[in-house]
């Protein structure tokens, strides 16, 4: 079993599925979100998953993508596209395809970098989430 912050080899993440990383990007993206929320603003419960959800929605990483885009990587641009264009095991509910699609890709770089253990450059690109 592998260690909660030991990093995985870049051969090892670069044969995971796109969805994959995506899935490790979400987790990771909320869970940012969250500490830096709990941190800096004293609200209710329901507040808290309100404010989440804006910043981790497709909507909301949409509105990072634009911040961000100029940015990435020839690399991180690699795994957006890939991300962006593999076929999804679901649906957007509350975006359009176009959106779901672009979110899908933004989790999926940062599943890719938190698995690599590029914490640094997550921080980067997160800002103050």
């Amino acid at each position: 079993m592998a260690k909660f912050l030991e990093p995985a080899s870049r051969d090892e993440v670069n044969k995971m599925s796109p969805i994959t990383l995506a899935f490790i990007g979400d987790a990771v993206q909320s869970l940012i979100v969250r500490r830096n929320l709990a941190l800096t603003k004293d609200v209710k419960p329901s507040t808290y998953q309100k404010l989440t959800a804006e910043k981790v929605s497709a909507t909301g990483q949409n509105g990072l993508l634009e911040k961000i885009e100029g940015i990435l990587t020839d690399e991180e641009k690699e795994v957006f596209r890939r991300a962006r264009n593999a076929k999804k095991p679901t649906h957007a509910k509350h975006a359009t395809s176009a959106e779901y699609s672009r979110s899908t890709g933004i989790e999926a770089v940062i599943g890719y970098l938190y698995l690599l253990g590029e914490y640094d450059r997550i921080e980067e690109l997160l800002g103050t989430c």
